[in-house]
């Protein structure tokens, strides 16, 4: 096949790329997920083949692992919930008939029927709210499994053929990229969980420090909301808050708003992802918090992982830049001297002639 008749068949792809795009956009976000966690299953499906299984079946059980991965992270939330169902009863319980405040001289009373009525219309309207919207999230997330399972399926292929379009000359660029990518995914899911860890050592000490009961309890919700972008611990101190101010208790109140608030809520995301980002994903940590604010606030919940995705794949391109321009004012890039000096086997995975399993690794952009 001439090449340019390869680089107008990469053109009708990218055009047809696009127009998917546009026309499924409501479902962007979870084709967009799927994707980022099927390059993270195919290693496994890999490993599983080497061991005996198809690869239909590898690719079966690497989607259920991470069906399973999901479910564990959120059913803890479920089950406390229904074991204190009864604590939050007795709380509720000791809540006054009657709260009364004063703002800008005007006094204000608010009974706890009033304060009840307001609830329980708000948790119907949330309640219509998920019904309505449980049918198109059912749809998703069987769509979801669905992606999951066929892209592990055939990562292999899709990676080679995507490479195939890039110029030989360009291969090089093209699997450093893949490489930034997958070390980047891989950091990104990491460091949510690693934050999720902290988040609950932190807030242990802080609900211990306060003198709260079922301490464990409180750091595990915290830890868990942790995995939800923008609402995080927040909401749960936010209860705490307005709870304590409903009682009368207006210092614990400020207490758990701003103490909690700061080390619960805020120093995690400040103190944990900055570090393991360096470390996990060699990207500083200043780089990959512009990336999750900035993609958080502008894409929502996809742009924690698309945020910094891109802000690495950018360093990474800025590299292999600066590598070029070495090479063309006759300064050879480090690395590539160090290649040069010491060749291995490794070379012969790059080379498109090779043939060798390497070559569809490095395609997919997933170690073996």
């Amino acid at each position: 096949m001439s090449n340019s008749r390869l680089y107008v068949l990469g053109g009708v792809l990218a055009l047809f790329s696009l127009l998917a795009a546009f026309i499924l956009l409501d479902v962007l976000a979870t084709v967009f997920f799927a994707i980022t966690v099927a390059y993270l299953l195919i290693p496994l499906r890999r490993r599983l083949e080497v061991r005996g299984v198809s690869r239909w079946g590898a690719s079966a059980i690497a989607t259920v692992v991470a069906a399973i991965g999901a479910s564990v992270v959120l059913a803890p939330l479920f089950v406390i919930f229904f074991l204190r169902l009864n604590d939050l009863f007795v709380l509720a319980s000791l809540l006054p008939e009657s709260l009364s405040f004063e703002v800008l001289g005007m006094a204000y009373e608010v009974t706890l029927d009033e304060a009840l009525t307001v609830l329980f219309s708000l948790i119907r309207s949330i309640g219509r709210s998920v019904a309505t919207a449980a049918p198109v999230v059912l749809i998703k997330l069987t769509l979801f499994g669905f992606l999951v399972f066929s892209l592990v399926l055939g990562g292999d292929s899709v990676g080679q053929t995507l490479l195939a379009l890039v110029p030989v000359e360009y291969h090089d660029v093209a699997t450093s990229l893949n490489t930034r990518a997958r070390e980047t995914l891989f950091a990104i899911y990491v460091l949510q969980a690693a934050t999720a860890v902290g988040t609950f050592f932190i807030a242990f000490a802080v609900f211990s420090i306060l003198g709260y009961d079922f301490v464990i309890t409180l750091a595990t919700v915290a830890a868990i909301l942790q995995f939800i972008p923008i609402v995080g611990p927040s909401f749960l101190l936010a209860l705490m808050a307005l709870y304590h101010a409903a009682v009368g208790d207006f210092l614990a109140a400020i207490l758990v708003g701003v103490v909690g608030g700061f080390a619960i809520a805020w120093l995690p995301d400040i103190l944990i992802r900055p570090r393991l980002a360096r470390e996990t994903a060699d990207l500083p940590g200043s780089l990959y918090f512009v990336g999750f604010v900035g993609g958080l606030l502008s894409l929502g919940p996809v742009g924690i992982i698309a945020g910094p995705l891109v802000v690495a794949l950018l360093a990474e391109s800025v590299s292999l830049l600066g590598d070029e321009l070495d090479v063309e004012n006759g300064r050879a890039p480090e690395d590539a001297t160090e290649a040069t000096v010491e060749p291995d086997a490794s070379d012969s995975a790059t080379d498109p002639g090779s043939g060798s399993d390497a070559d569809s690794d490095e395609a997919t952009g997933v170690p073996p």
